[in-house]
């Protein structure tokens, strides 16, 4: 029951979809931390990459097979493809 409450409040980065926990938020050029996007994204108030969607999944595509969410690369680019759209950073 603990667990599922502490998934409920974590935050997932809206440009790369990883969960993020308060130390990996990333910073606004004042600092202060973005709940919105991960460290890795966002540093001083701008993106880290500039890079389209198609190269964030393909950034990221090699995370999901190596966590096990997905077997294939392709099977893995294939799912970010779908849930990115979702995400504020990529939303059209």
């Amino acid at each position: 029951k603990e667990d599922y409450n502490m998934e409920m409040e974590m935050k997932i980065c809206q440009s790369c979809g990883m969960p993020m926990k308060e130390d990996q938020y990333g910073t606004n050029k004042d600092g202060s931390a973005n709940s919105k996007y991960c460290c890795y994204c966002y540093k001083d108030g701008e993106f880290a990459q500039k890079c389209s969607m198609e190269e964030m999944v393909d950034f990221c595509a090699p995370f999901e097979v190596e966590g096990g969410r997905c077997k294939t690369l392709e099977e893995a680019k294939a799912g970010l493809m779908a849930y990115f759209p979702t995400l504020e950073r990529w939303k059209e």
